[in-house]
């Protein structure tokens, strides 16, 4: 049996449920469908050089690979890999081709510094280090059983604070965007990265298939975006995006009141898990998803080399 590295074609059906298929089956704890995968792929920012490859063995699909170029970054020379293979299909060689073709790509697009994300598990590690990656910061997935598990009771919104929807801001979703910008550029990261594209925004995560604009709950402060909890949902599952607070309104528990918010509604609505991920350094956040009754069930460690 061949295995084979190719790109990804976002216009044969086959190849994105094939892709989406084999991340389910890696990477359990993140949301994917075949819609997500054309999207991530077609929507990107030309500057990011984003690519799906896929590593195929007799016509199936059994290893992907997502690489791309931080634009974004003040800093020339950054990139990132994120390869995985379907755990039954493993000690084919598929990883190492995946890998070999993503710095063969990224090198001859100037990249001399490769991030990687790798899963915690002995032979993913020892797969980093007979590459000559070394580990650095790690996070973790955290699991919530929403159908069976009883939530924490809402609380009231203090006085001054509405609860508001992200489907109530279509027509002008610009606050959120700088709600977001701003939160993120404090979440931990190995690249620094300026967030300040309003129109790649709008295309990558506004129009992000797996957005639940129902689900995202904003706590508004006297009109302005506070603090919100960004809702992800795929089929029965449901993933938080992204949790934050502006600078001047944190101490004041609005990213919680958000996300019990939008993890209530979305029980209400069917959905039955819930996933969310946190650095491992951020204790804050993750005894507040240890609160509403999350557990951790998996951990990744980011890896770099210098290729090129």
């Amino acid at each position: 049996m061949t295995v084979i590295v190719r790109d990804l074609r976002p216009d044969v059906r086959a190849d994105a449920e094939g892709f989406s298929r084999t991340r389910r089956l890696a990477l359990p704890y993140m949301l994917s469908t075949p819609e997500s995968v054309v999207h991530t792929l077609t929507r990107a920012h030309p500057d990011a050089h984003f690519g799906q490859l896929v590593a195929e063995e007799d016509g199936e699909i059994i290893g992907t690979a997502q690489i791309s170029v931080a634009h974004d970054s003040p800093e020339p020379g950054q990139g990132s890999a994120n390869i995985y293979v379907r755990p039954d299909r493993r000690h084919r060689g598929a990883g190492s081709l995946l890998l070999r073709t993503a710095e063969e790509r990224l090198a001859g697009l100037g990249v001399r510094k490769l991030f990687a994300w790798v899963l915690d598990e002995p032979e993913n590690l020892a797969f980093a280090e007979r590459h000559g990656f070394r580990a650095s910061r790690s996070a973790y997935f955290l699991r919530l059983d929403l159908a069976g598990r009883t939530l924490p009771p809402r609380e009231d919104p203090p006085a001054g604070v509405e609860l508001r929807t992200a489907a109530d801001f279509a027509d002008d979703p610009r606050p959120l965007f700088a709600l977001d910008a701003e939160t993120a550029s404090d979440e931990p990261n190995d690249i620094e990265a300026e967030f300040t594209d309003y129109e790649a925004w709008l295309e990558e995560n506004w129009k992000h298939p797996l957005l639940n604009r129902e689900l995202t709950t904003v706590a508004v402060v006297d009109g302005r975006p506070a603090a919100f909890s960004v809702a992800h949902t795929d089929g029965s599952r449901y993933g938080t995006a992204m949790t934050g607070t502006a600078r001047a309104f944190r101490g004041r528990g609005l990213a919680k009141l958000a996300k019990s918010d939008s993890l209530h509604r979305a029980r209400a609505a069917g959905y039955t898990e819930a996933f969310t991920g946190n650095d491992t350094g951020n204790e804050p956040m993750i005894a507040i998803n240890k609160w509403f009754g999350y557990e951790i069930c998996a951990k990744e460690v980011r890896h770099v080399r210098e290729i090129g």
